[in-house]
């Protein structure tokens, strides 16, 4: 992997607002077609550090802020749609607003039912639970059809099964992934590189191989929880309908 182009690179890199360094000194590059996990305690720098990098490349990045980023108002179908804004010009965006063009109604259906949330497709998204607005997110993320996705705890508001069901198709559906996540063992099990950042600064950064979980809570804090202090949804029949 390492000839093959680099996507991202910082080189000592800080940034502070005011006498708070948020960033320290960090030295990075992130090539094509790696999966990045990116780990560390609440507080540690990991959003800003996405952020920075989605700056760099924005016309190649399908971003999932932690917010999630929808518009409340709107459908599901809406917010997805909201994706591909860039491949639909002005007018024929303000049209599906009022009549949904028939190929993107298509195509967002078979996204959304992928996502189970086929009958939600038309209720507006302040109805959802936190692990159904997730979904969307993921959706209008995916259907913004770019080779790199970066997400910040794109699935916190998951319970682990159906999170790493999600990471699986965010995964395979973009080239080159940097996601920030509070699930340890997610990131083992999914990703081929981990960075553990505390207190704005890189404190590990080596292939998941070479770390085991004990390994990996090392680097933690020993008050820091496991996993986010988000509760995940109840029983899902999105998720008891997976093979």
């Amino acid at each position: 992997m390492s000839g093959l182009p680099v996507v991202f690179r910082l080189s000592g890199h800080s940034l502070a607002y005011g006498d708070h360094r948020v960033l320290d000194n960090i030295s990075l590059q992130i090539r094509r077609g790696e999966k990045v996990a990116l780990l560390g305690p609440s507080g540690a720098g990991k959003t800003t550090l996405l952020h920075i990098l989605h700056d760099q490349q924005p016309e190649q990045v399908a971003l999932q802020p932690q917010s999630g980023g929808l518009v409340d108002m709107l459908s599901v179908y809406q917010n997805v749609f909201m994706g591909g804004l860039a491949r639909v010009g002005t007018l024929p965006a303000l049209w599906n607003l009022l009549r949904p063009l028939p190929s993107h109604r298509k195509a967002i259906a078979a996204l959304v039912e992928s996502l189970g949330l086929t009958d939600k497709l038309w209720q507006s998204v302040d109805r959802l639970s936190g692990g159904q607005r997730q979904r969307v997110a993921i959706g209008r993320a995916l259907y913004r059809q770019q080779p790199v996705f970066l997400g910040d705890e794109p699935v916190s508001a998951l319970d682990p099964l159906q999170a790493g069901l999600l990471l699986e198709l965010l995964l395979e559906r973009h080239e080159t992934a940097v996601v920030s996540l509070h699930d340890r063992r997610l990131a083992l099990q999914h990703f081929d590189r981990i960075i553990v950042m505390r207190d704005g600064r890189i404190s590990c950064d080596c292939a998941a191989s070479a770390l085991s979980e004990a390994a990996l809570n090392a680097w933690y804090r020993q008050d820091e929880p496991l996993e986010s202090a988000r509760q995940p949804d109840a029983a899902d029949p999105w998720l008891m309908s997976r093979p």
